[in-house]
């Protein structure tokens, strides 16, 4: 039900520390575990932790007609939940066994003990009352549920406050908590649970059983007692028999424990109300840390907060000569400024103005580029001229031969205004003796 179930190895060794009063997490059989109480930021919501077990409960409100048989009284409902997120053995929308003896073990120490007058929550006698709602969520399992679901009932509903209401003939207003403070519930007394587990027959005895402990041992029995030594319910479950003694002893221990935890109770509900005056003065936002806030552990890194470290700032200037006395000397620099060219100046020994050099270099590669590209346009027209001429002294008839090979491919540029460079540069040149016969030719034929 709980988890895997424990070899046979597993429950020798429990057992046999057990015998030698010895026990996992280092208590003694009387010890009870250390008991942590957070509140939410609404009234009525609160966190119990008993050791690693967590319960989470939380009370609302609403008017509803009283029951026929008893007109004047209000009403309670407890109800206790597993989840699988307490124990992957709990299954979720089910009523276990386990369940139903707890819900109903709960209902007869905090509504069979009379702890809450429910005469004070009648509006109406007859036609409305105020139903009060007690849900406790199961959040982590380590043992001992009962326990730990019983503090945090009766710290849930010492916590709440229901709103105020007010009664004119047969109209009822509800004011909210801004109109009218909230009003707390009348609690006579407050009810805890103690369990005790026994072993080998009732042996051996042991407070506030853990989980692994539960597993093993034979019987348990639970007393509910308020501070007042009043014994409000007692169960024993497992099929063991107790004599007198232990019943007797078992009561003494839960007087004390009672004690204990009712006192813890009473200062953490006054810790949190100083906490939520202080909210109150100071305006919203600017109050004190109240609620779950005030559970989270600090030093931890969900706290985003560090401790502020003391600074003494008496013996500053000493301290600092001793710093310079200490300091080894500064290196030479010198005192005047080293020019490289006009225009520039460094200090101390450094990488040279490199300016003036690039400047001379990009003008040179400048007059390169420019002489290259004259060099390559005269090329390149004579070029030209030599084709157009090769082309007039070819015959008509031959065929043109156009090459399909990439090496052969010959890219021509074109300059601008080709026919007269092309007159000019073949007039100031030596003709080839190819175009004076051309010439001869064409002259001829135009005499002709």
């Amino acid at each position: 039900m709980r988890g895997p179930p424990l070899s046979n190895c597993e429950r020798r060794f429990l057992l046999r520390a057990i015998q030698e009063r010895k026990r996992l997490d280092g208590r003694q059989c009387y010890d009870y575990r250390n008991v942590r109480i957070s509140f939410g930021a609404d009234y009525g919501c609160c966190i119990v932790e008993l050791g690693k077990t967590r319960v989470l409960a939380q009370v609302s409100c609403e008017l509803v007609p009283p029951k026929p048989s008893r007109p004047t009284e209000g009403i309670l409902f407890f109800n206790l939940e597993f989840s699988p997120m307490a124990a992957p053995g709990f299954e979720p929308g089910r009523q276990s066994e386990l369940l139903v003896k707890l819900n109903r073990l709960i209902e007869r120490c905090l509504r069979n003990s009379k702890c809450i007058d429910t005469e004070s929550l009648c509006v109406v006698a007859g036609e409305k009352v105020w139903q009060i709602r007690l849900d406790l969520h199961l959040l982590n399992h380590d043992g001992n549920i009962v326990d730990a679901a019983s503090i945090a009932g009766i710290v849930a509903l010492c916590h709440f406050r229901r709103p105020d209401v007010s009664v004119q003939g047969e109209e009822v207003t509800v004011y909210t908590p801004e109109e009218r403070d909230p009003v707390p519930l009348s609690i006579h007394h407050m009810p805890i649970c103690v369990s005790f587990a026994f072993f080998q027959q009732g042996t051996y005895l042991l407070v506030d059983p853990s989980e692994r402990e539960e597993c093993v041992m034979d019987g348990v029995l639970v007393i509910a007692m308020n501070k007042h030594h009043e014994i409000c319910t007692i169960q024993s479950s497992g099929g063991i028999m107790l004599v007198k003694d232990q019943v007797l002893r078992c009561s003494k221990i839960t007087a004390v424990k009672v004690a204990e935890i009712t006192e813890l109770i009473l200062k953490a509900l006054e810790n949190d109300q100083k906490a939520r005056r202080v909210l109150g003065r100071r305006g919203k936002g600017q109050g004190g840390k109240f609620g779950f806030a005030e559970s989270i552990p600090k030093q931890k890194i969900t706290t985003f907060s560090m401790e502020s470290a003391a600074v003494d700032t008496n013996d500053v200037e000493e301290q600092a000569q001793e710093i310079i006395t200490k300091a080894e000397p500064p290196s030479e620099v010198a005192t005047q400024p080293i020019l490289h060219s006009p225009g520039t100046a460094q200090i101390g020994e450094g990488i040279g103005n490199s300016w003036r050099d690039l400047e001379e270099s990009e003008g040179e590669e400048a007059v390169e580029e420019e002489c290259e590209s004259k060099a390559t346009g005269s090329e390149c027209q004579t070029m030209e001229t030599q084709d157009t001429n090769s082309m007039k002294e070819t015959k008509p008839d031959e065929p043109i031969v156009l090459s399909d090979s990439e090496e052969e491919e010959v890219v021509i540029l074109e300059p601008q205004e080709l026919p007269k460079k092309t007159r000019t540069q073949t007039n100031s040149k030596q003709e080839n003796p190819s175009t004076k016969a051309f010439n001869k030719r064409r002259k001829k034929r135009a005499t002709y």
